[in-house]
């Protein structure tokens, strides 16, 4: 795996010293109602995600990347997933840390993420579906160039109530 970096992040494969950010974030309670979550992850089977995440991105369809600063500490993920090659296009998934967030490092990874698509995959679009009120998410895409194409009214239910899901595009 080549690594994409920039002056802020570099985005790189999953290492087993991965495993104990990659269990804090996935079992973050908070991040749940982002991901259409509702219970937690093991540790065992984060390790043989881990351990089975070379697997080719043609077969399973996903992809995920830690971001790392340039100190090389692990800030966060950023993944593409239900990639669909017959059509060129695949979906984006991305986690910074809270206490790293505001800083630039999200920006820089995605625009990592979309070179190693078009570079290694022959990307043609990329989309994102983000919930209504996560305004930041919304900031960063729209500044990235993607574009509002859709909107799945009570698409999701948590906080005992149903919300609105935006889905961004980019066509590259």
């Amino acid at each position: 795996m080549i690594n994409y970096q920039n002056d802020l992040v570099t985005i790189r494969a999953l290492e087993p010293e991965d495993l104990d950010f990659l269990f804090d974030t996935e079992n973050d309670t908070e991040l749940w109602k982002y991901s259409n979550r509702y219970y937690p992850y093991s540790k065992n089977l984060l390790k043989n995600y881990i351990d089975n995440a070379y697997k080719d991105v043609f077969v399973t369809h996903q992809i995920k990347f830690a971001i790392t600063d340039v100190k090389h500490i692990v800030i966060g993920f950023i993944d593409l997933f239900d990639f669909e090659p017959l059509h060129h296009r695949a979906a984006i998934g991305l986690m910074i840390s809270s206490s790293k967030r505001g800083k630039g490092y999200a920006t820089a990874a995605l625009q990592l993420i979309e070179t190693y698509g078009k570079e290694r995959l022959q990307l043609h679009q990329f989309y994102a579906n983000i919930a209504s009120e996560n305004k930041y998410c919304i900031k960063l895409f729209e500044s990235q160039h993607f574009s509002l194409v859709g909107k799945k009214r009570d698409w999701n239910f948590y906080e005992g109530k149903f919300h609105d899901e935006m889905i961004y595009q980019k066509i590259i």
